[in-house]
């Protein structure tokens, strides 16, 4: 299918996770919506902690796709023992 690709061990990986990762840099991309000062959290202007945020958060979106498109593996490799 198109929107599987072969993983080389035979398992279809579900390419659609990856749409994901488009989230954090519209977040990012964005500068009028978080061009400003208030509100100040912690002391910080808004402009500051928003982009800081967005670094958690994509950590975050990273992890998750990473876990939903990588190639299952490591399921037999127990049973060979």
């Amino acid at each position: 299918m198109a929107h599987e690709a072969a993983t080389g061990t035979g398992q279809p990986r579900n390419k659609h996770w990856l749409w994901l990762l488009v989230l954090p840099w519209i977040g990012v991309i964005w500068v009028p919506f978080y061009n400003k000062i208030e509100p100040v959290l912690w002391g910080f202007p808004f402009f500051y902690w928003y982009q800081l945020l967005w670094v958690l958060i994509s950590a975050v979106i990273t992890a998750v796709v990473y876990k939903k498109t990588k190639a299952i593996s490591t399921r037999g490799k127990g049973a060979a023992r």
